[in-house]
């Protein structure tokens, strides 16, 4: 009787099993011909059973019919994603029960090679082949203007491969333009990493996101320091060096970086300028004025350049009547006249710098206002009234009485 009850427990244990392993095949079959609604029922079933669930090539295929249920969506949309998603966390739980091992029978199968152009019917639907869907999707969206989604997108195929610079620089790009720094950030990151890659646009951003974003220069200037080490002829990063050294108030070594980017670029009117600032603010208006002049002799469309130019040289007349205005009495006799010809020659040596400032950005209110008070003071009263006429079209008449 013991014999006849053990035959009958091991014949519905076997019909038990059997029955689950049918179950997989049913989703084998659903997979193979599309019907990817009944595949997933079935599969899921088998992931949840003792008999089948810890099997890793039950896991695999599932992570295969979620795969080819994204690839199958073209909506393209949060719930795509998520399915998308879902796949990828299917394969990392397959990945890890096949022994974390690529050479692994099921581990190869998770990361098998895909051809480009393959047929759908022997397309492995591995992983790499979520990571070409997801691609294919982000730049799907991406032409239809969908930045979030093309986003998403990238995203998700950067998380299955954190070496291909392609994805990371699209991504980090995207990130970067909808204000998700952090994720930017992280994408630029993993660009870093990859020896062989050109990598001067992720240090472009990643600095502009330090110093502009997040206003840490420290951290903008510890990235463009490292960034200098491995690209020394690199124009932009230079600027970026001096750039950053000026916002941190480290002048002398400003001045050493400016010297030695002129040697190498002795007409970047950027250069000239920070250089003629740097002289400023040492003190030396006079050199200072010859870099400023150089900038606008470069490139007389540089708008800095002019304005930077006419304002110091107002600042000097500005000096010299503050000297004029400081003399006793009988030495104001003497020199009145010959200082505040001086000063009035250099208020019309400022009027074609700022006129070319106002040419360039012909709705700057400011320089309207300097060029207004400097024709004043030369009493050319056509220009002025010609002026204050454009004010008022954009300030109102009372601009004047405004603080």
């Amino acid at each position: 009787m013991k014999k006849l009850f053990l035959s009958l427990a091991l014949v519905a244990t076997v019909t038990f099993a059997y029955a689950q392993k049918k179950i997989v095949k049913e989703a084998e079959k659903g997979f193979k011909s599309g019907d990817l609604k009944t595949a997933l029922a079935a599969i899921d079933a088998a992931t949840t059973n003792p008999e089948t669930s810890g099997d890793p090539a039950t896991f695999l295929l599932k992570a295969q019919i979620q795969t080819k249920i994204f690839a199958r969506d073209s909506a393209n949309a949060m719930e795509t994603l998520e399915v998308g998603n879902q796949a990828l966390a299917t394969f990392g739980t397959t990945f890890k029960m096949s022994g974390s091992s690529e050479t692994s029978p099921v581990g190869k199968l998770v990361y098998a090679d895909e051809l480009p152009g393959i047929p759908d019917n022997i397309r492995p639907y591995s992983l790499l082949t979520l990571k070409n869907i997801s691609f294919d999707k982000a730049l799907e969206r991406y032409n239809e203007d969908d930045m979030e989604m093309s986003y998403e997108f990238f995203n998700l195929a950067g998380e299955i491969d954190k070496t291909d610079s392609i994805i990371h620089y699209n991504a980090g790009f995207l990130a970067n333009d909808l204000g998700r720094f952090e994720e930017a950030k992280r994408h630029f990151g993993y660009l870093f990493k990859l020896p062989a890659y050109n990598k001067t646009n992720a240090y472009y951003f990643m600095v502009q996101i330090l110093s502009t974003e997040e206003k840490n220069p420290d951290a903008a200037f510890e990235v463009v320091t490292k960034a200098r080490q491995e690209y020394p002829n690199d124009k932009v990063l230079a600027e970026y060096e001096i750039q950053l050294l000026l916002q941190l108030n480290k002048m002398d070594e400003a001045m050493t970086q400016i010297k030695d980017a002129l040697v190498r670029d002795p007409n970047n009117p950027g250069l000239l300028l920070r250089s003629g600032y740097l002289k400023e603010q040492a003190g030396d208006l006079e050199a200072a004025l010859v870099d400023y002049k150089k900038s606008v002799e470069v490139d007389s469309n540089f708008f800095d350049g002019n304005y930077y130019t006419g304002a110091l040289i107002l600042e000097i007349s500005r000096v010299i009547l503050a000297e004029l205005a400081s003399l006793s009495d009988a030495e104001w006799e003497k020199r009145s006249q010959e200082m505040g010809k001086q000063a009035d020659d250099l208020y019309k040596q400022s009027v074609p710098y700022f006129t070319k400032a106002l040419e360039i950005k012909s709705d700057n209110t400011d320089i309207m206002i300097i060029l207004f008070q400097v024709h004043t003071r030369l009493k050319n009263t056509a220009e002025v009234k010609a002026l204050d006429s454009k004010i008022s079209a954009i300030l109102g008449a009372n601009w004047q009485e405004i603080d």
